[in-house]
């Protein structure tokens, strides 16, 4: 599979606080939306964020904990449980797509936008495939430790090495995803209150690329990225129909749209720290 045919840009790593990266993961499906244009990139997390998934209860994370770590608190889009990303160990990426453009079906779609994930494990020389069959959860508030599902948890070594979501809105689909670079077991586990597992039981189901390979963050942040560029340059069209920007970036008003939406979402307290049944 390639990506789908049409225009696309691709923006690389940038280092941005939890809300604005996901604030610019919905920018991202605005422009599809209306201007047709996709978007593939890649993001670091400045500082450590706890993302929670969109209906995950606010007390099972440990709100003092994550303030005196300094760790960004936001709320996705996406559904699942709360995943601290590190800012070292994290790799995300996201993809912005036209909905037209992509399959209907989620098992479709998840594994026409997982091919380039699945593809930058190959080039660090990491044999990564999806999970062959369910794996039971050790704990639901926590993404990593929920049941591991053959539609969208990659592994390698018999250990989440990847986690991919996605969200639909009328005219647009954004899947963004982690891949875990290296795993800061303890760190993880106390964003959350009273996990009933512990650190070493976090590294028996999660993974880091730096124990599997010999490659540094800058390897595997490349490799991503070179991945979504491969993909999307093999869906061009050969007759020139569609085109696509190596070195994209956002418009002055798309970064104006992404403050905006920080303020009025991913940093209010009403999004954060409610569910969307308990939201006023």
């Amino acid at each position: 599979m390639t990506a789908p045919e049409g225009d696309w840009r691709l923006i690389r790593e940038e280092d941005r606080p939890g809300p604005m990266q996901m604030a610019l993961d919905e920018v991202a499906a605005e422009t599809a939306s209306a201007e047709g244009l996709a978007t593939v990139r890649t993001y670091r997390w400045g500082p450590s964020s706890l993302t929670l998934g969109y209906g995950q209860r606010p007390e099972t994370v440990d709100w003092e904990a994550c303030e005196q770590a300094g760790v960004d608190v936001t709320r996705r889009r996406t559904g699942g449980g709360g995943i601290r990303h590190d800012s070292y160990g994290d790799v995300a990426y996201s993809i912005a797509v036209p909905a037209e453009d992509v399959p209907g079906k989620l098992l479709d779609a998840y594994h026409l936008l997982c091919e380039p994930v699945l593809d930058a494990f190959s080039r660090l020389g990491i044999d990564a495939d999806y999970v062959e069959e369910a794996v039971p959860e050790l704990y639901h508030p926590a993404c990593y430790l929920r049941e591991l599902h053959p539609a969208h948890d990659v592994v390698a070594a018999g250990r989440k090495v990847a986690g991919n979501a996605q969200y639909r809105t009328r005219d647009a689909v954004v899947q963004h995803g982690s891949l875990s670079f290296s795993v800061d077991a303890e760190s993880h586990l106390a964003a959350f209150a009273d996990p009933p597992v512990d650190a070493e039981t976090f590294r028996d189901r999660v993974v880091g690329m730096d124990e599997l390979a010999d490659v540094d963050r800058a390897d595997a942040v490349a490799a991503v990225e070179e991945s979504l560029a491969v993909w999307v340059e093999a869906g061009i069209g050969s007759d020139g129909t569609g085109s696509f920007d190596r070195d994209g970036s956002w418009t002055d008003d798309e970064l104006e749209r992404a403050r905006e939406l920080v303020r009025e979402k991913y940093r209010d307290d009403d999004w954060v720290r409610s569910r969307p049944g308990d939201r006023e």
